[in-house]
């Protein structure tokens, strides 16, 4: 009801009289609840009407039980009503007009009962319809808060206040209606289902997972079915957020998008979810389940259906980006929680991991703190909150102060350029002028003079020098002071020009010869080839721009761009890589436009006029009422302050270096123009010619012989790995018998060996050999140090092991701990690894003393 808050309030007249909307929400404040009861959701659909002062409570009852009882058809007996416990006019309404048995009205208080929009703003009583499940149990000691029993599905805002600042209200001058319906709720009424999560707007999301997962809702447990509950709730939520246009991130509305993602992505995990269900194993599932939501919503809603492509591709790379270090950080999380949990037992404490931890998870892993609290809740940890909220603290200072450290020391101190006017820049039809200098300064302070050798700023009152903005790099050159008669010549090399206080142009540069003083007349001469390669990488910009928009869409817009003098980088909002055609057609007509030799053309007009030319603006840019326009005609038209060609073959050639993502929903576009594409043209042709003479072959036979020789080193190296796999058997095979018995009712066979530098695979070759060739029960660690500053470790247990509660993933986490590492893995066998070989001997025999130890005591 916000968007109708000011015509509420009278502020705003009204456009109609009353309204009817049905409106998606997301709410994620209690996102732990989801599918732990029958309504709660992060997304669901709110039915509502308003009356804009057109009609009020008496007529707003009224409808509200039509509704329920003839359109909708449920039966009136089933049918319970809320009302504020002072609202004595909704209550007769109820019973006497509408003819609601009065031990079907409940009277209750203002948590329940009052409305407000917010601490201040239009409010007022409220009542509720309610469905009531078992009307069997009569209505002695009826308790409408009984999720088990009743279900509230219609609440009627009878919007007659304003609560101003004190808490006091006040009468509002119209008496508006604000009701809403859940959808979700009326559907699971209607179809008599158990719970929302069985209607059918998600049981077939849910149906999907259930697929994906081989498993059975209907026979599933409960913790099963929580899961799947999850998922059928959150797809909803992530598909519509994206087709809205929220793409996932770390802020605001994106990391709810994230975060949702990453809950459904680990709880499919966790049921065993593996592939997309089209036989491809390492493929994400979340677009399969999204294809359902999309499906079920494509009759309703054409807008998801269109934008089907976008949601789905967002999806995939957003599960995959999560993948990459879910499994590194579940791995991290396990470690965490059984130091937790073996430190609380040492010290007869509750077991909690440290928020330190939890924050390292967040911040380095991609771990929402609420899948980590999750987590460690199953395993009976809790988490340091407080611990948590202080690092992220820590986090959000260090982001402010490197933010402040870059600003310039002249912007910092108004007094030192009071007196200085702004810079009249001359750069657009000059490389050199006369200047005078106004201010210098050095380590922030204004001086007078500054000697030969001195780091210093110069303040002129013109300059040819461009400084650094619009994505483009400051100009470099010289500040010279002729020589006169007795004057010593003074040479100042200017590396950057930044603006500051406004407009004024600071020139940073080394005092090579002389001596500068405040006052003196000096030549302020610009590099001219390091010029051109700025513009032209600035025009370049341009026409990429226009390229992209030609190529993959006119939607796509510019998200920031670097001008350098050695390549340019350009940022673009778009969904996914750009195909090897897309980029070869970029730079077909980039060149192509380059080869046209167009003249540009550049006019300074108002923002108005810019606008209605079509000029192209950058999204988010401040300007002024009047701007430049730099047009390449038929091409490009953009609102731009920087430097450019006059002629596009100036540009002599264009070529893409890179593209890649950089952030959710980011590309980024780095490339080559001018003596910089000649320059990278001549380099390749130089490293292709080396290529070919060590290759002994051509340059359009290179990449066959690659690929042959890269095969030839794959087949030695799986021969390799073969091998050494073998020999790792072969000596696993000599040591079997050194297995040591244990346990006295139940001997139990334990060996602990290490394999000197035995690599990963072949130890764990050993491994399954040894507890294959072992009579069950048997227990085999085995460790060795394949590399430097590396180690290996490997656990496997049989099942009559297992059955006596050792787990090979529990038991060799702390064992890889001493060697400065960790690992994990399944009941039945465990791998990990380190980095102190020193500690591999001592850490083998901690792990055969505990196994003796724990086996002896169960084997007894």
């Amino acid at each position: 009801m916000l968007q109708f808050k000011p015509i509420f309030l009278g502020k705003v007249p009204r456009q109609v009289p009353c309204a009817a909307t049905a409106q998606r929400c997301i709410r994620t404040n209690d996102v732990e609840n989801v599918g732990r009861t029958a309504r709660h959701h992060t997304f669901f659909e709110m039915l509502g009407n308003f009356s804009f002062g057109d009609y009020f409570k008496k007529e707003a009852i009224k409808w509200a039980w039509e509704l329920s009882t003839e359109e909708l058809g449920l039966p009136a007996e089933r049918l319970w009503i809320s009302v504020f416990e002072d609202d004595d006019e909704a209550f007769e309404i109820w019973h006497k007009e509408v003819g609601v048995p009065a031990d079907h009205i409940k009277r209750m208080g203002e948590e329940d009962n009052f409305w407000t929009s917010g601490v201040t703003g239009p409010c007022g009583p409220c009542s509720e319809i309610y469905y009531d499940f078992h009307p069997e149990r009569g209505t002695l000691d009826a308790d409408l808060g009984d999720d088990g029993r009743f279900i509230e599905f219609y609440n009627l805002v009878f919007m007659q206040y304003n609560k101003k600042d004190n808490g006091s209200l006040e009468p509002l001058k119209q008496k508006n209606i604000d009701t809403g319906m859940g959808l979700e709720r009326v559907a699971r009424i209607l179809q008599r289902v158990p719970s929302n999560y069985e209607t059918d707007l998600i049981y077939p999301i849910i149906e999907k997972a259930s697929e994906l997962a081989n498993i059975s809702y209907g026979l599933a447990d409960d913790p099963t079915k929580l899961k799947l509950k999850i998922i059928g709730d959150h797809m909803r939520a992530i598909v519509y957020l994206i087709s809205d246009g929220v793409i996932p991130s770390n802020i605001g509305r994106g990391y709810v998008v994230r975060r949702l993602i990453r809950r459904v992505v680990r709880t499919g995990r966790l049921l065993g979810i593996r592939g997309d269900g089209r036989e491809n194993l390492e493929g994400a599932f979340l677009p399969a389940i999204a294809e359902k939501v999309i499906d079920l919503g494509t009759h309703i809603d054409s807008d998801v259906n269109a934008r089907a492509p976008r949601i789905l591709e967002e999806i995939k790379r957003e599960e995959y980006r999560f993948v990459q270090t879910l499994e590194r950080g579940e791995e991290l999380l396990e470690q965490m929680i059984a130091d937790a949990l073996s430190s609380a037992q040492e010290k007869g404490t509750v077991p909690c991991l440290a928020g330190e931890d939890a924050f390292l998870l967040y911040d380095t892993y991609g771990f929402p703190v609420e899948i980590t609290i999750e987590v460690a809740e199953d395993h009976g940890v809790t988490v340091d909150m407080n611990a948590f909220d202080t690092e992220m603290e820590k986090q959000r200072r260090r982001s402010q102060a490197a933010h402040h450290a870059v600003k310039l020391e002249v912007g910092d101190d108004a007094e030192l350029t009071a007196n200085v006017p702004d810079t009249e820049f001359l750069g657009y039809d000059t490389l050199s002028a006369r200047a005078v200098i106004k201010s210098l300064l050095v380590n922030g302070k204004s001086v007078i003079q500054v000697p030969e050798g001195s780091e210093v700023e110069v303040l002129l009152d013109k300059t040819p020098f461009y400084a650094e903005s619009g994505g483009q790099i400051a100009d470099h050159g010289l500040i010279c002071v002729s020589d006169g008669k007795n004057q010593q010549r003074t040479v100042v090399e200017i590396r950057d020009v930044q603006k500051s206080m406004g407009n004024l142009f600071v020139h940073k540069g080394t005092i090579k010869e002389g001596l500068l003083e405040v006052g003196k007349e000096v030549e302020a001469e610009v590099d001219p080839k390091l010029r051109q390669r700025a513009k032209v990488h600035h025009t370049a910009t341009h026409l990429l721009q226009s390229a992209l928009k030609k190529v993959i869409g006119q939607e796509t817009s510019q998200a920031g761009s670097l001008v350098a003098f050695d390549r340019l980088r350009f940022d673009f909002n778009f969904h996914r890589p750009l195909l090897d055609d897309e980029i070869l057609e970029i730079e077909r007509l980039i060149n192509g436009w380059i080869g046209d030799a167009a003249v540009l053309q550049t006019k300074v007009m108002p923002l108005t006029e810019a606008k209605e030319a079509g000029a192209t603006a950058m999204f988010g840019e401040k300007y002024g009422d009047e701007v430049r326009v730099v047009e390449v005609p038929g091409v490009s038209m953009e609102l731009c302050g920087g430097t450019h060609v006059s002629n596009t073959a100036e540009i002599r050639g264009f070529k893409i270096i890179s593209e890649q993502g950089i952030a959710s929903g980011i590309r980024r576009i780095e490339a080559v123009a001018g003596e910089a594409f000649i320059e990278y043209v001549n380099s390749r042709d130089y490293y292709m010619k080396q290529l070919c003479n060590n290759l002994k072959v051509k340059a359009e036979e290179v990449t066959n012989r690659v690929d042959n020789l890269l095969e030839e080193l794959r087949t030695a190296r799986s021969e390799v790995s073969s091998l050494r796999s073998k020999a790792a058997v072969y000596k696993a095979s000599t040591i079997a018998s050194k297995a040591v018995l244990v346990g006295s009712s139940k001997e139990i066979r334990v060996l602990v060996e290490s394999f000197d530098d035995t690599d990963a695979d072949s130890l764990k070759s050993a491994a399954e050999y040894l507890i294959g060739s072992l009579q069950d029960p048997a227990a085999v660690v085995l460790g060795s140090s394949p590399s430097e500053g590396k180690v290996s470790l490997v656990a496997a247990f049989t099942p009559g092991v297992v059955e006596l509660g050792i787990q090979a993933g529990k038991f060799i986490g702390p064992i890889a701990k001493l060697c400065g590492g960790g690992g994990g893995g399944r009941p039945n066998f465990a791998q990990a690894g380190g980095r102190k070989p020193e500690n591999l001997s001592s850490a083998l025999e901690k792990a055969r003393s505990e196994l003796v130890a724990i086996l002896s005591e169960k084997g007894s």
